[in-house]
């Protein structure tokens, strides 16, 4: 008798712990009786009746993300590929919708997404695509959260987070930005050589102005010099014209002394013969003392002019 007991007692030990379960953190369970829905249990230990009563699913209460690959045209007829991700959450007082009415909720969610952006971004250029993400994830958020709401989920966020164009679409756009790019080094090229310009005229304005200003005051030296020269010469019983003369003639000799001691220059004086500076001294005489013949007449002139418009007024 008592070997028939034993194998009872251990049937009955067996029966007795598949009845209880444990529900881990985050997670609810659905238990069946006899095919019906009898309870929703929570985090923690559990007990059911065996053989009457069973397990029917478990149910993640984390957020969890979906991935959704989009392929849409835009308004300016460019293929464009989006990556939406959708994050949501089982509502975990409406496990039993999320469980019962609602077979694949993967599915459902891609469906929706479908929807919401082959009807958002065939409104939109290519590049607002780009500049407006944010407005098709929030459509599709509004979108998925009146849908997914009746049947126990939760769309926590919604991003757009890819955006690709077709490979041609992206190398014209990689063309466009390098010759915008271009374009802008260009003008700062071309802003820096009108700056170099400008600056080098300046520079050469200003020592135009002070190699003028240098030349003015040589100039004025070596007037200063024959001044000086004219009158210590007039101390000694030499008039004006002749200082003047001799004072032409000595730096033509100077010219010539300091030609020749150059020995690699090139520079020819003309005239150059031994009787130059006699001819050049005459020449000069000759043409003050004709300048001063035609002063003294037109001063001669000018007195008879005035005595005879005096002798009219009278």
């Amino acid at each position: 008798m008592s070997l028939y007991i034993i194998p009872i007692v251990i049937f009955g030990f067996i029966i007795l712990f598949s009845g209880i379960f444990t529900v881990k953190q985050q997670t609810s369970v659905i238990v069946e009786r006899f095919g019906k829905f009898l309870s929703i249990r929570n985090s923690g230990l559990h007990f059911k009746i065996p053989v009457f009563d069973r397990i029917a699913g478990r149910i993640n209460l984390k957020i969890q993300q979906l991935d959704v690959l989009v392929e849409t045209k835009t308004k300016d007829d460019v293929f464009v590929r989006l990556k939406i991700s959708v994050q949501f959450q089982v509502i975990k007082e409406k496990v039993y919708d999320a469980f019962y009415k609602l077979e694949n909720p993967h599915d459902q969610i891609t469906s929706y997404v479908f929807d919401v952006v082959r009807a958002e971004v065939p409104k939109m250029k290519l590049d607002d695509v780009f500049e407006r993400k944010d407005d098709i994830a929030i459509a599709v958020k509004q979108e998925l959260n009146e849908a997914m709401i009746n049947y126990g989920y939760d769309i926590i966020k919604t991003l757009v987070t890819d955006i690709d164009p077709d490979m041609q679409v992206k190398e014209a756009m990689n063309r466009i930005n390098a010759a915008e790019r271009e374009k802008v080094a260009a003008e700062y090229e071309a802003e820096a050589e009108r700056i170099k310009i400008v600056a080098k005229a300046r520079a050469e304005a200003e020592s135009k102005r002070l190699q003028g200003q240098g030349i003015a005051d040589q100039r004025r030296e070596i007037a200063r010099g024959l001044e000086e020269s004219v009158d210590v010469l007039n101390n000694v019983g030499i008039n004006s014209q002749e200082a003047s003369a001799l004072i032409v003639v000595t730096q033509h000799y100077d010219t010539l002394q300091s030609i020749g001691e150059e020995t690699n220059s090139n520079l020819i004086l003309l005239p150059n013969s031994p009787q130059a500076g006699s001819d050049m001294l005459n020449n000069m005489i000759a043409s003050f003392t004709a300048s001063n013949q035609i002063g003294e007449e037109m001063k001669k002139q000018n007195a008879k002019k005035g005595i005879g418009k005096k002798s009219e007024n009278d």
